[in-house]
């Protein structure tokens, strides 16, 4: 619908005919052109500009859905015989396919929509890709939920179980091991979906939600979880005892940390001088991801290949965010030392960079009665984005510790936050890929390039040996 436009066109030229003529009340009722996804089912109306939740009085909805399961049970099911044997003999030689550098991906399983829930699929094939924190859930043990009959046995979560019992970790774990595996083409994550339900009211229903506002409350669930126990053994203490993650480089938010923190938790310096006595506040706060606004110079729609003005980069996005700033009427400092509130000034120094740093340009701002999109290109490295320059003490650093390469992009495609879809671009064992649902293709570098990123996720580099020698 987003991407490539194919059923809006139908739908746009439906409506050429009827501009030539006026519309009777009759007309007016049966002109309702909608399209259906034939994987998940769900029907859209382009007229409404909304999902279709009833059905006709004649059922006519149900109809279809019908008729496309049972085209997929007959007609598909030899042509599913023959991909799932190519997928079993291939993932053997999946090794010998990268080297040679196939053209399918073989070894990628995308997530089924299940109505409005590309923001949760980007998301989650983002941090599928990055490899310490996919590798710790994977290496989890699987959790035992005791409940009266199923006690002592693993159980998996439906819709009919109930309120009790829920675990965002396990079906986190879950969901990530049946990413990579090869057996499948899409995997379908209703476990998942049906945990964020219970413990995030905020993403309830079938409406198209924010993805960077879904990956900040995944994240603090996660980590708000793992600081509790399982099966008798905390999940801080598996962290501990994890010799990757050192406990120096932890960052604690709202209590001890967690592989969450450890991995994504950096700490920011919040620099605040009073213009009247030059009093200083200082105040250090953690962060797991920094928001970065797109400066107003850039904010006309600029596609990359414009040569109209300057191109927007991530360097105009991170100095914008750094550079010193006067706080407006509205935002006045209560100086200690005055006694009162003052005008000041503000500017933010990182004292301490995280594992895999989270930027998240924000396109979407209100106006007076809407939230609109900044559709600006914005121009950012694969490969070494050097973080220094932005640090407290940048002297305290080795060579190669603040220098960063891209490890997935999440994208938003259409024009409101309402609205739109999610698709992820990610590097895995050196290749790109393109996450869009349950579809997952081969990429380059380039495509990757043009994207119109919205959360970007970088991976500190490792230093190579002998570096700090």
């Amino acid at each position: 619908r987003y991407v490539n436009g194919h059923a809006k066109k139908h739908y746009e030229d439906a409506q050429i005919p009827m501009a030539n003529h006026k519309k009777t009340e009759k007309q007016e009722k049966v002109q309702h052109t909608v399209c259906m996804d034939c994987s998940s089912y769900s029907t859209y109306c382009y007229r409404c500009d909304d999902f279709v939740v009833n059905d006709t009085k004649l059922g006519l909805v149900q109809k279809v859905r019908e008729h496309l399961q049972n085209l997929e049970n007959s007609a598909f099911t030899s042509d599913r015989h023959r991909k799932r044997k190519l997928l079993e003999n291939s993932s053997l030689n999946s090794k010998l396919l990268k080297v040679n550098g196939s053209t399918t991906a073989l070894c990628a399983t995308g997530l089924r929509n299940l109505g409005n829930t590309c923001f949760m699929n980007a998301i989650l094939q983002s941090l599928s890709n990055i490899q310490q924190f996919c590798c710790y859930f994977k290496e989890l043990p699987a959790v035992e939920l005791r409940n009266g009959k199923t006690a002592g046995r693993r159980t998996y979560h439906t819709r009919s179980q109930g309120d009790n019992n829920v675990s965002l970790v396990e079906e986190f774990r879950k969901t990530l091991c049946a990413l990579w595996q090869g057996s499948q083409t899409a995997f379908s994550p209703e476990s998942l979906f049906y945990v964020v339900w219970k413990i995030m009211p905020n993403f309830r229903g079938y409406q198209q939600q924010d993805a960077h506002e879904f990956m900040r409350y995944l994240l603090d669930h996660l980590h708000l979880e793992l600081q509790g126990g399982f099966n008798g053994v905390s999940r801080s203490v598996i962290l501990q005892e994890n010799s990757n993650l050192s406990a120096s480089n932890k960052c604690c938010i709202n209590g001890a940390s967690t592989v969450v923190t450890a991995i994504f938790g950096g700490i920011l310096q919040n620099e605040v001088n009073c213009l009247i006595c030059g009093t200083e506040s200082r105040k250090f706060d953690p962060f797991l991801d920094l928001s970065l606004d797109i400066p107003s110079q850039f904010r006309n729609k600029r596609t990359k290949n414009q040569e109209s003005g300057p191109v927007c980069t991530l360097r105009d996005c991170l100095r914008s965010f750094t550079d010193l700033e006067e706080l407006d009427e509205t935002e006045l400092y209560m100086c200690h030392k005055c006694k009162k509130k003052q005008k000041s000034t503000k500017k933010f120094w990182i004292q301490k960079l995280p594992k895999v740093l989270c930027l998240h340009l924000k396109r979407f701002h209100w106006t007076a009665y809407l939230r609109n999109k900044v559709d600006t290109y914005v121009e950012f490295p694969l490969r070494g984005l050097d973080m220094k320059c932005y640090l407290l003490e940048p002297e305290n650093s080795g060579p190669e510790s603040c220098l960063y390469d891209l490890v997935a992009v999440v994208v938003h495609h259409g024009s409101g936050v309402g609205s739109g879809h999610y698709t992820a671009y990610a590097a895995h064992e050196g290749r790109w890929f393109h996450f869009n649902d349950s579809t997952v293709t081969l990429t380059d570098e380039e495509t990757v390039g043009k994207a119109k990123a919205y959360i970007l996720f970088y991976v500190e580099r490792q230093a190579k040996p002998g570096a700090e020698k």
